[in-house]
């Protein structure tokens, strides 16, 4: 991750959940198993250059396990 989320996520959504997402298979061998779900949501972001930007994030979750994978998927302004 070559950012720093520097304030609460907004706007929190779930995209896919337990079959649906592609890569449940490898979330459940690397980190256990769980509820899994794929989420977005929108936060500001403090890049490795200092610079700071309102972005769309992704990432992965289950209850007991905890976010996991952030990813920044695109700038919003």
């Amino acid at each position: 991750m070559n950012f720093e989320i520097i304030d609460d996520i907004n706007h929190v959504e779930v995209i896919a959940k337990g079959k649906g997402i592609h890569e449940i298979d490898r979330l459940k061998k690397f980190y256990g198993n769980g509820n899994w779900r794929k989420m977005k949501g929108i936060a500001h972001i403090r890049l490795a250059s200092g610079e700071i930007k309102l972005a769309e994030l992704h990432w992965y979750e289950a209850y007991g396990i905890g976010k996991k994978e952030y990813k920044r998927k695109r700038y919003l302004e």
